[in-house]
């Protein structure tokens, strides 16, 4: 197609009417899927949305959870492999949800959304007079529930289970490209297990001693191997 043929249909569809302009998407877009899920399940990505739109809560944490982990992927892992890391990522189910590498150094990055209570992001329980900088709330713990061989939950995280927290931000940024980091080794302990990673741990808003909006700064922490905890 010549630049002056693709201007013209171009032309032609700034003079049709919104209804005009509907009918010729609804023609492309059943030649042009937006996904290839759509052609896997046989299904258009309207009917998807509209499940998830009519799900429960519940569905709805889990999704944001998903899309959360696929916004790290294009953020993050995408551009640091172009710069020469390896996506090592095992399949199955781990303790972290990626394995990335550089030459002899291997980073386990686990990708929690921060919490949202009510529709609202929910503030630190001790920073609920919203100061100048808010410090919201990051729920540390698998999804799925269970029991080990001995009787015990196996859904707490255990320290040294995953390397880097990355925590997505859109409930308060409104952006899913917005992640603060931290070293695992830095959250806050459970008060009764000192093995095992507090269920919730604060995350402000914007970076700190603690925590960065730069995935490979806090790498460069991890590198360092310093011995702290997070503000609480």
């Amino acid at each position: 197609m010549t630049r002056e043929k693709l201007e013209g249909i171009k032309a032609a569809l700034g003079e049709a009417t919104a209804d005009e302009r509907r009918r010729i998407f609804e023609i492309l877009r059943a030649e042009f899927p937006i996904h290839e899920l759509e052609r896997k399940w046989n299904t258009s990505a309207d009917l998807i949305l509209e499940a998830i739109s009519r799900s429960s809560d519940l569905t709805h944490r889990g999704i944001r959870g998903v899309i959360a982990e696929a916004a790290f992927h294009r953020t993050v892992v995408i551009p640091l492999v172009e710069q020469g890391w390896t996506d090592k990522t095992p399949a199955g189910d781990h303790p972290f949800d990626f394995l990335l590498s550089r030459g002899d150094l291997s980073v386990r990055v686990q990708v929690k959304m921060q919490r949202l209570e009510k529709q609202v992001p929910k503030l630190w329980k001790k920073n609920k007079e919203l100061p100048l900088t808010p410090v919201y709330v990051v729920e540390t713990q698998k999804t799925r529930s269970g029991t080990d061989s001995k009787g015990q939950s196996t859904r707490p995280y255990r320290f040294g289970e995953f390397d880097i927290l990355a925590v997505a931000m859109h409930p308060s940024s409104g952006d899913w490209h917005h992640f603060q980091y931290t070293v695992a080794n830095w959250l806050l302990p459970r008060v009764q297990d000192k093995k095992l990673i507090s269920v919730f741990q604060p995350v402000p808003a914007e970076p700190n001693d603690d925590w960065s909006s730069d995935f490979l700064t806090a790498v460069d922490w991890l590198r360092k191997n310093r011995k702290k905890k997070i503000s609480g």
